[in-house]
């Protein structure tokens, strides 16, 4: 893994510790577009506690979380996977992860088990950016850049994600992974 990369799809979005925005606070964001308009993100490690089809009709399988993808339009659904060619209409994000695509094809594969938990990942909402905002963000220290690979979108402990991550950085970043929540605790 290495850090200090350019801003592209796949890439990793690694709140440092002093952000102290709840809605981004010790946040993973997988960056699944960026142009010169805008970028588009999902944050990895924010479970929710409602299964899928809580909020949908769903036979069968009911234990497909859901997570908070980001604080914008959470009436919206979103999803990433390792499918490619089997879910139309998908976005590659990286070799080994897809966005969206058909999901009436994906709620099929769901509902005759031809889909596995380990290989998709429902969001609500999404992390957006407005043009040069991102960029601006991460100039000013308010994102780690880092690359990645599918095992943090899919295999994953949401929860452990962030500390995950930043040890297997090592260095600087594995001391940020034991930085507290609240530094006057400490």
């Amino acid at each position: 893994m290495s850090t200090d990369l350019s801003l592209q799809p796949g890439r990793l979005l690694i709140a440092p510790p002093v952000v102290q925005d709840p809605n981004f606070k010790r946040s993973v964001v997988l960056l699944c577009e960026h142009t010169p308009d805008g970028s588009f993100g999902l944050i990895l490690n924010r479970p929710m506690g409602i299964r899928l089809a809580e909020v949908i009709e769903l036979i069968g399988n009911r234990e497909y979380a859901l997570l908070q993808g980001g604080p914008v339009q959470t009436d919206t659904m979103h999803f990433l996977h390792t499918y490619g060619d089997d879910i139309p209409g998908h976005i590659p994000v990286r070799e080994d992860v897809f966005w969206g695509g058909d999901f009436e094809i994906m709620k099929a594969l769901i509902e005759t088990g031809e889909i596995s938990q380990r290989d998709v990942r429902f969001y609500l909402g999404y992390a957006g950016w407005g043009a040069g905002q991102l960029e601006h963000e991460a100039e000013e220290g308010g994102w780690i850049v880092a690359d990645g690979d599918g095992r943090f979108v899919f295999d994953a402990e949401p929860e452990r994600l962030w500390r995950t991550i930043l040890r297997e950085l090592g260095g600087e970043y594995a001391v940020l992974a034991n930085f507290p929540e609240d530094p006057r605790l400490n």
